[in-house]
């Protein structure tokens, strides 16, 4: 479960990382992130359309994917912003194969610095 500081919330957060930041994509997922969105502790946020499936497919990935984040917590810099977006794919994905498209993704945009 991601701590309540850890989350965003507001849509204006969403635009900012998805407008301004840096993207990745890898398999299941599209990883933005903005690295300086504010001060404080890192923040993620999680787009899962209709497009990945009916309700109980977008809350099961919805439920992997913040699990994985949350393990991920800790390589991410203090004030970024990280949005992941589902692809429709994702709710066949296991919860190891959404965690290593995440690193994947993380790997790439890290290696863009």
């Amino acid at each position: 479960m991601l701590p309540r500081e850890n989350r965003m919330r507001r849509s204006s957060e969403f635009a900012s990382v998805v407008r301004s930041g840096e993207r990745a994509r890898r398999g299941h997922v599209v990883v933005h992130r903005h690295s300086s969105l504010h001060t404080g502790k890192p923040v993620v946020g999680l787009v899962v359309g209709k497009s990945v499936g009916g309700s109980v497919a977008r809350h099961q990935v919805s439920r992997r994917l913040r699990a994985q984040l949350a393990s991920r917590l800790d390589g991410l810099a203090d004030g970024s912003g990280l949005v992941v977006r589902a692809l429709p794919g994702a709710a066949q994905a296991t919860s190891a194969e959404l965690g290593a498209d995440l690193d994947a993704a993380l790997n790439r945009l890290a290696r863009s610095r």
